[in-house]
């Protein structure tokens, strides 16, 4: 066993001994001649790694103070203009006073500032920790940075684990943002203040219990006084060019942080679709093939804007304001749709073809401020919070659609106007306690949330006849929802062992109002949701943890929404006012060798999951999307994950998953038989992350991801293989950097969707812009080197804005 293994483990059991404890580090900084050193940087570092852990700066006498530090084994250097002293090692476990940390008048720094380590991976007794803190990682987007975290799976551009969407925090506050938001958001944050990011399969009970699995981006915390700012863009070459700007601002005094983010992005963009479906008569015979293509452009300006305001009342009180707005105002979406119509004899029968233009904006913006109190048993803390978030969305779509005969003769035309909008307020409260116990510690809190959502959809100004289409489909849905939420966790540790044990109860109360349809649909329940963690490390090379956690996943508000939205008067979407609230229960068995090599065993039955389901009419020749409760759903796997320096300038990181899934629903064009779709895949990702230069600031990254095959709804998805390159270099002492990305060079990354059973015969093949060419940039000035305060807001109620 090498050095840094033993060093690290040795820290990390030392952590766990002393969870809870906290201790300040006090000294002074001179130089050769016994001069003090005023505002010198002190940097306290991570002894296994060298990562950064926190900072400060010496007053005008030369003193500094550290303070919270946790027990653990570190380093300490002191620095100024360039030139550093000796790393000083400390076992910290109670209060130190040091003599002085000596600066030479000529030291070589390059031991403590490293540019370009290698990421770490460290298993916790709750979560997967992948430290990438000055690493080749870093120098990516916070976006980049999450899509080479171990366990992460990205699926149509959605982050996902094990299957499950993931839910974004930045500093244990929830990214309130839906879809294509999220990646806009963390595209423009940086990741070089990125320290860590948390994987958490199975939340504890302080975290809602619909927040499924987490990933959670930790910032370094700021070192001195003073005032930064950024910019950074990219220009996109796809199809369409697309660029992006953003700009960052952060200023900090003894008491108050202050940080600005705005970032634009506009961006137009094509989407290609291939459409089958064979219609099947009762003999179970093909009569009818309709072969469709779609043409979708998209062209938008999101734009986000977020304000972060830290101010510290005191030693023992603070305050913290934090507010994101997010607008995406006069986008266009113009679809374009041809249909050939053919018989049994594969000869054309018929065709159509559509063209729909939709006029969309959405508004969505959230407050959230919180107090929090420091009580003076040492690490005991008191916290309140209020939030409130307010979402406007509006669409307005024209579709018109002209039919023809197989010689090319006109029969007939159709068409109609859709006016939707939709009003959501959600307001929520909650109070949060914690404090040490013993060798263990404690977290108690309450919360209490409500929302209020109005949607109406209005059909008009129609051309011609049809039997799915008219203006009873018109419709207000008002819908009302407010939980009330306790949880309590005990964290205990022994010499070998740790454990986490808690429990959260929520009580539902919520009505779904359709006018049209004269129906009102209420859900009245109280739930637990238990949570079990157990961390068992019999040496320095081995452990082994075991989690158990129950979740719920709510519907989204758009899919309670009884509307249509209609691609043609043949193929259409609609909302479920009746779905209800699903209950999983997640197991995990984890083993980690010397902190590289991690094995997880995992089942999870997701009960009455919400899936996406497709049903085809063949009678009256339609096809119908729908969320619908499935009757029965679970999943299961093995991961193998190797995190490894194999040389010092090449980093590997290698993560294979196995898995089962499967889902049981009930076939509503097929005499409402049950039927089960199932899949057995296999996942693969393999990055590597090369150092070129000698001083680390030009870097590499070579990805391949492969997936075999997945189950989405009632689709099955063929395999797609995914590699990238990606180049990066740092200019003018990392105050500037350039880089260039190449994604999906061998164009293999568009599955085909298959939904074939009983009597549903239909498949779609989706091309959006996954092949394209990126540069970005990003310039640093005044005091670059601070850390911000960046942080999102917690929030899951608003996760449920938009279905995507």
């Amino acid at each position: 066993m090498n050095r840094s293994t033993s060093v690290f483990c040795i820290a990390f059991l030392t952590s766990i001994l002393s969870w809870g404890q906290t201790y300040k580090i006090t000294g002074k900084v001179v130089d050769e001649d016994n001069n003090s050193i005023a505002f010198a940087n002190v940097l306290l570092l991570r002894a296994a790694d060298s990562t950064f852990v926190q900072g400060t700066s010496t007053d005008d006498t030369g003193r500094f103070i550290l303070q919270e530090v946790q027990p653990n084994l570190y380093l300490l250097q002191a620095s100024y203009i360039g030139v550093g002293s000796i790393p000083r090692g400390l076992d910290i476990t109670a209060d130190v006073s040091l003599g002085a940390l000596i600066i030479p008048s000529s030291t070589n720094l390059d031991e403590v500032v490293v540019t370009a380590k290698r990421p770490t991976v460290q298993r916790l007794t709750d979560r997967l920790v992948f430290y990438v803190e000055n690493s080749v990682v870093s120098q990516g987007s916070s976006w980049d940075i999450l899509r080479s975290t171990p366990g992460v799976i990205i699926n149509q551009e959605e982050l996902q684990i094990r299957g499950q969407s993931a839910t974004v925090y930045l500093n244990d506050r929830k990214v309130q943002l839906s879809g294509q938001e999220v990646r806009d958001l963390l595209q423009g944050f940086s990741g070089a203040n990125i320290k860590s990011v948390e994987v958490i399969t199975n939340p504890s009970a302080r975290y809602d219990a619909e927040d499924g699995p987490i990933l959670n981006i930790v910032t370094s915390k700021a070192i001195t006084p003073g005032y930064k700012g950024s910019i950074n863009g990219s220009a996109t070459q796809a199809v369409f060019p697309k660029y992006s700007f953003g700009t960052s601002h952060y200023y900090k005094t003894e008491k108050l942080n202050l940080f600005a983010n705005y970032s634009i992005n506009p961006k137009k963009e094509i989407r290609k679709t291939d459409k089958g479906i064979n219609f099947i008569n009762e003999e179970d015979n093909v009569f009818s093939v309709w072969d469709t293509e779609y043409e979708q452009i998209d062209t938008s300006t999101p734009q986000n804007a977020n304000i972060i305001v830290d101010y510290e009342l005191d030693s023992r009180n603070s305050l913290n304001l934090t507010s994101n707005l997010a607008f995406n105002l006069d986008q266009s979406r113009e679809n374009q749709l041809e249909n050939d119509i053919f018989n049994a004899q594969a000869q054309l029968d018929s065709t159509f073809n559509t063209q729909s233009d939709t006029n969309l904006d959405n508004t969505n913006l959230a407050v959230d401020l919180t107090y929090e109190h420091k009580l003076k048993k040492q690490g005991a803390k008191l916290a309140f919070n209020g939030h409130y978030t307010f979402y406007d969305g509006s669409s307005f779509q024209s579709l018109n659609s002209s039919y023809f005969d197989g010689t090319g003769g006109f029969i007939r035309d159709f068409g109609f106007n859709s006016d939707a909008t939709q009003d959501i307020q959600i307001f929520t409260g909650q109070a949060d306690y914690s404090s040490p116990l013993g060798q263990g510690s404690i977290e108690a809190g309450l919360k209490v949330s409500s929302i209020d959502s109005e949607s109406q959809l209005v059909f008009s100004d129609f051309i011609g006849f049809s039997d799915t289409v008219d203006e009873s489909l018109s419709d207000v849905f008002v819908y009302e929802e407010n939980v009330y939420a306790a949880y309590f966790s005990w964290v205990k540790n022994w010499e070998k062992w740790s454990m986490k044990l808690g429990v959260r109860g929520e009580l539902t109360d919520a009505s779904g109002t359709s006018l049209t349809l004269n129906e009102i649909n209420t859900q009245d329940f109280f739930e637990p949701f238990p949570s079990v963690y157990i961390l068992y490390s019999p040496s320095e090379n081995h452990s082994f943890s075991f989690d158990y956690g129950r979740n719920v996943v709510r519907p989204k508000y758009n899919d309670l929404n009884p509307f249509s939205f209609f691609f043609n008067e043949n193929d259409f979407e609609e909302g479920n006012p009746r779905l209800f609230p699903s209950f999983s229960n997640n197991f995990n068995l984890n083993y980690t060798l010397n902190n590289e090599f991690f094995f997880d065993i995992y089942y999870r039955d997701n009960g009455e999951n919400i899936a996406d389901l497709v049903f085809q009419d063949n009678t009256n020749l339609t096809l119908r999307e729908l969320k619908q409760n499935v009757t029965g759903s679970q999943s299961y796997g093995l991961d193998f994950t190797v995190s490894k320096g194999i040389l010092p300038f090449w980093f590997l990181y290698a993560y294979t998953s196995i898995f089962h899934e499967e889902e049981t629903f009930v076939a509503v064009e097929s005499g409402n038989q049950e039927f089960t779709a199932e899949v057995d895949g296999v996942y693969g990702y393999l990055a590597n992350y090369i150092t070129i230069s000698k001083d680390g600031s030009f870097t590499g990254e070579v990805t391949m991801t492969y997936l075999s095959k997945f189950l989405f709804g009632s689709y099955i998805a063929d395999e797609q293989l995914n590699l990238t390159l990606g180049l990066r270099k740092s200019l003018f002492d990392n105050r500037a950097s350039i880089s260039l990305t190449a994604e999906d060079i061998l164009e293999q990354y568009i599955p085909t969707y298959r939904s074939r059973y009983l009597n549903q015969d239909n498949f779609y093949r989706r091309r959006p812009e996954t092949q394209f060419i990126r540069f970005g940039f990003t310039y640093n000035f005044g005091n670059f080197r601070l850390n911000d305060n960046q942080r999102g807001i917690d929030k899951k109620e608003r996760d449920r804005l938009e279905s995507e």
